[in-house]
């Protein structure tokens, strides 16, 4: 048993439910899906393979619903791992995370890497995400940002970390990921992804962004993240320097839509102007 509560965050996620599900239930201390008003068999799903299912509605302000999970749900005990219904914890991943907590994690929290399924294959190379979603519960939060009135987001906290809630919390990096499933297809990739810039553009213009724990990638993501050539690193970082190359089609078309993501940013950005 990992001595961890597992959340995933959903609203009509009945699609991807069960391949989250499946490899966590029974493997953590606690399994909790917390709904926001499906209107299809998300929350019937979550029920029958054992997960804890409890009801959220946004009431338009912070917390948003991460957070709302750390501060309102009782029993999480010491440790969270915040995992997306579209993705799977892969089975290198449960046995690290089996070793690491026989053993006594040496950090406070961790990041995992997401590698993603595209064009029907699993990809081994190129740009991963990188998440900050194994934590000590009160060690570190999701903080009220200048967003709310951005769209693109909603209930749920955007592409940033959760911050320390003092000096000296102690951050890790996972060998193995969560794997990334696109069940949808990439036409409900481009909409969410419209969605997400729309909200990046927005915040890039408030400067709007909580820091990184981690300090060289805040530097980076601060001297990239309204400049032309963006789109280009991207680009060249996930196909080329990351071995993309190496997935053949698929690997160059997700380098080119993760391209095509950060151009469309700075158009709004630009357009906002």
């Amino acid at each position: 048993m990992i001595p961890v509560t597992a959340i995933v965050v959903t609203k009509n996620e009945a699609e991807n439910l069960s391949h989250c599900l499946l490899p966590l239930v029974g493997l953590f201390a606690r399994v909790i899906v917390v709904d926001s008003a499906s209107t299809d068999e998300t929350a019937e799903i979550a029920k029958n393979l054992g997960a804890d299912v409890i009801r959220f509605q946004w009431n338009g302000e912070y917390p948003k619903k991460r957070q709302w999970c750390l501060e309102n749900i009782y029993g999480l005990g010491d440790w969270v791992f915040f995992i997306d219904a579209d993705e799977t914890a892969s089975p290198q991943l449960l046995r690290e995370l089996r070793i690491l907590f026989a053993r006594g994690p040496g950090a406070d929290g961790y990041f995992i890497r997401g590698r993603y399924v595209w064009m029907g294959k699993k990809l081994k190379f190129g740009m991963t995400n990188n998440k900050l979603c194994l934590f000590r519960k009160g060690a570190f939060v999701y903080p009220p940002i200048s967003d709310l009135d951005i769209p693109g987001m909603g209930e749920i906290e955007g592409h940033y970390q959760p911050v320390p809630v003092k000096v000296g919390m102690r951050v890790g990096q996972l060998d193995h990921p969560v794997i990334h499933h696109n069940l949808k297809g990439r036409g409900d990739w481009l909409r969410r992804h419209e969605r997400y810039a729309a909200w990046e553009a927005g915040m890039i213009s408030r400067a709007a962004f909580p820091p990184d724990p981690i300090p060289w990638r805040e530097t980076l993501k601060q001297m990239t993240r309204d400049i032309w050539l963006r789109p280009y690193l991207v680009f060249f970082y996930s196909y080329i320097v990351k071995g993309g190359i190496l997935d053949g089609v698929a690997g160059l078309d997700f380098a080119l839509h993760r391209a095509g993501y950060v151009r469309d940013v700075l158009k709004r950005l630009r357009n906002a102007q």
